[in-house]
């Protein structure tokens, strides 16, 4: 697989619009096929299509070409799926129901509605092997995939005692956080715990008894809390740790551990510290007067709390520079700010 970024220039260049932008080409097979688009906002669901998480059709053309646009995904990043399956609509949806279609290809990525993503085909017309993105976050889990490519074959390659598995997992195990980590990405985090310890997996035991050495789950709540706070991605993976809390304080086989303690308090002080900025938040946006603001005004004044220019919001939303500036007088008037420093501490 290769991931390339020799297209972001063309990619933050095009005009549209539609706030995303996510195109690509398929193979022989898939021409004048219908395509899909996924949202995933439940991470144990990643593994497979789901008929229910599909927002999107489109039909790729006699080249093998598809686009899908629009200006209705959340603005924060998310899991999304693209795939095809080759075979009439009936039939697809028939097979697809339990995930038995045995010819879909797919594609998991990370994007938000601001992104453009192409995904070209690759060497020998194999599609979904490389992601070009305004979003940095979007190859990630395509590199993951390589990495368990590499674990893979280093088990296979000889068969080791029980030992040297666990030796051999331990490894790559701290492989996967430590890739995770450098992503600066929570969602990346998450998708490669949900996949370790994901229970029909053979990395779920040994994965169990990692963890317990570990406080990796309580600083990956922490970071979701500030990242994702309303999504269903916390508040599944907060049910998750409950769950694995409640179970493992009746399972008298296994010995508290400091760690354990130190995870309950640390997600207990980030419920806390969610729920009061979330309350603050919404009474600082209830007073402010934001709700009076149009739709587009209230993209400007998003990105003005962003930090960024008046040349880099007209570039983000393809508007002039007029505009924007017409845009931002709209928006002092009606919140009663002067600058754009008075617009900051005013939320």
């Amino acid at each position: 697989m290769r991931f390339s970024f020799p297209l972001l220039f063309f990619l933050t260049a095009v005009s549209s619009w539609s706030q995303f932008q996510f195109q690509g080409q398929v193979s022989e097979l898939y021409k004048n096929q219908p395509v899909y688009l996924s949202l995933i906002e439940d991470y144990r669901k990643t593994g497979r299509v789901y008929l229910d998480q599909i927002i999107q059709k489109t039909v790729a053309d006699s080249l093998g070409h598809f686009t899908f646009t629009g200006e209705e995904l959340p603005l924060e990043n998310r899991f999304y799926r693209i795939h095809a399956d080759g075979c009439d609509e009936e039939r697809a949806n028939q097979l697809q129901f339990m995930g038995q279609c045995p010819t879909t290809i797919s594609i998991l990525f990370i994007a938000n509605n601001r992104d453009t993503i192409s995904l070209p085909l690759g060497n020998s017309s194999q599609e979904f092997c490389e992601i070009a993105s305004t979003n940095a976050a979007a190859p990630h889990l395509l590199e993951f995939e390589v990495l368990k490519e590499k674990m893979v074959l280093d088990f296979v390659k000889d068969e080791g005692t029980p030992l040297a598995d666990n030796l051999k997992f331990n490894k790559w195990f701290k492989a996967f956080h430590d890739f995770a980590k450098s992503t600066k990405e929570p969602l990346v985090e998450l998708f490669v715990y949900s996949f370790l310890s994901n229970r029909t997996n053979e990395t779920s035991e040994p994965y169990a008894e990692y963890l317990g050495k570990k406080n990796i789950l309580a600083a990956l709540a922490v970071e979701l809390n500030d990242r994702y706070p309303d999504t269903k991605y916390t508040s599944l993976f907060y049910q998750e740790l409950v769950s694995d809390f409640q179970q493992t304080k009746f399972n008298g086989n296994r010995k508290w551990h400091w760690t354990d303690f130190k995870t309950i308090i640390l997600i207990a002080f980030a419920f806390l510290i969610a729920t009061l900025l979330y309350i603050r938040t919404k009474r600082k946006i209830e007073k402010s007067g934001y709700k009076s603001l149009s739709p587009q005004e209230k993209k400007v004044c998003d990105a003005i709390l962003e930090g960024k220019t008046n040349n880099e919001i007209a570039l983000e939303f393809f508007i002039s520079l007029s505009t924007v500036k017409t845009h931002v007088n709209n928006i002092y008037k009606k919140l009663a700010v002067s600058s754009r420093q008075e617009l900051k501490d005013k939320f």
